[in-house]
């Protein structure tokens, strides 16, 4: 179960860094909020995934994912742009977390 509320934590990561951009371009309290009401809600799922999972297991987990979602949904949503060797090193990081997870205990 605490893989399962790791990869909403990861969901929620990814939502929450977007919404710092998406923020930032609409300018308004209302806007700024949701950032931070997100950033309430992915802590807590990430202490809550930490309770059946090795801390830095679980860390690992969340901002590998959290970053290969980032860039590849900024580029869908906001056309930023990547290059080969990012896409290079964007690998290597599915790859940490896929042995990661393949060699955790838990």
């Amino acid at each position: 179960m605490a893989w399962v509320i790791l990869g909403v934590a990861v969901v929620t990561e990814i939502i929450w860094a977007l919404s710092l951009k998406w923020a930032a371009v609409q300018g308004s309290w209302v806007a700024s909020a949701v950032p931070v009401t997100l950033s309430f809600v992915n802590m807590g799922l990430l202490a809550l995934a930490m309770r059946g999972l090795p801390a830095g297991t679980a860390y690992a987990v969340w901002t590998g994912l959290g970053a290969v979602g980032v860039t590849i949904f900024g580029v869908i949503l906001f056309g930023e742009k990547l290059n080969p060797a990012q896409i290079g090193f964007i690998a290597l990081i599915i790859i940490g977390v896929v042995g990661t997870k393949f060699f955790a205990t838990a």
